[in-house]
């Protein structure tokens, strides 16, 4: 099952278990790969940021997302980000004959003109294959790397195999609308638009054309909902269900600690057998887990799939 630009939901970012030793927890993956499949996710997302990605080596990658395609009939997106093209094509030529539907790949930090931007993606879309569908990953914050709408347009005019944006600009609502104008004036075929930010902004960024989510939250149930909500047309109850969930969404977004949240969270939901993440880490102290939870019990009240 190749991604194609129609694709619409939710695609969460997955992250990989770890025993308190280091040791990858494969009981885990399958237990958190058939949740993701319960809870109406349309797609899953291996090895992203929030994957721990760059902590594995070469062969537990492709080990661990070979596990994950096995394991769903969903389609699967894989991170191959890597500092060189001969990592990035050694990954993805592994994953695609395991049955991935495509690759998601993030442009180096050290890109700073659009043309240098343009030209990178020329290039891994080469490294990688004209058959492979690839996801732009957008994501400034984190990467230094600052693309506009025309840049956006320009590498998916340049590159069939374009066919999804990963949409983590912050504020990016007017590039999702900007985006959009390009298809609807004919100067930009249509692409799929997921959303990062742990979902921070989705109420907001489905109304402006987003299909969906394509990121991690302790709860994804929310994601799913709001991504179902808004395109009926169920406005109020999208931002009710969103709204209930903003204090711990919010919590889970701290820089340095927000993975170390949503492996706690999902550790006492029962998905993870521990929260551990792979060193080097941040973790969680008493204190901020006694808020969370705070927050868990707070947002229980509310939705009751929070009580934990």
């Amino acid at each position: 099952m190749r991604l194609t630009p129609d694709a619409k939901g939710v695609f969460p970012i997955a992250p990989t278990p770890f025993h308190p030793d280091g040791r990858i927890d494969e009981a885990s993956i399958d237990r958190m790969t058939d949740f993701y499949g319960e809870i109406g996710a349309t797609g899953l997302t291996v090895l992203g940021m929030m994957g721990e990605a760059p902590k594995l080596d070469g062969a537990e990658a492709i080990a661990v997302a070979s596990r994950v395609i096995r394991r769903t009939r969903l389609p699967v997106i894989i991170g191959v980000s890597a500092p060189g093209f001969a990592a990035m094509g050694s990954l993805t030529r592994a994953v695609m004959e395991a049955g991935a539907a495509g690759v998601m790949i993030a442009p180096p930090p050290s890109l700073r003109t659009d043309d240098q931007i343009v030209g990178y993606y020329a290039q891994a879309a080469e490294v990688i294959g004209p058959d492979v569908p690839f996801v732009i990953q957008d994501y400034p914050l984190t990467l230094s790397v600052v693309m506009t709408p025309g840049v956006i347009r320009r590498i998916v005019a340049d590159n069939a195999n374009c066919v999804m944006l990963k949409h983590e600009d912050w504020p990016g609502l007017e590039k999702i609308s900007a985006l959009r104008a390009f298809q609807r004036d004919g100067s930009m075929r249509p692409i799929s638009i997921l959303c990062g930010n742990g979902g921070l902004f989705l109420d907001f960024e489905c109304e402006r054309g987003a299909d969906g989510a394509n990121t991690g939250y302790a709860f994804p149930e929310m994601l799913v909902d709001v991504v179902r909500l808004s395109a009926a047309g169920e406005r109020a109850q999208a931002h009710d269900i969103f709204d209930a969930h903003l204090p711990l969404l919010r919590y889970e977004q701290q820089p340095g600690v927000g993975l170390a949240v949503r492996k706690y969270v999902l550790m006492r939901r029962g998905i993870l057998a521990s929260d551990a993440q792979r060193k080097p880490a941040g973790g969680l102290s008493a204190a901020a887990r006694a808020e969370v939870d705070f927050l868990l019990e707070r947002l229980g009240r509310h939705d009751p799939r929070a009580r934990v």
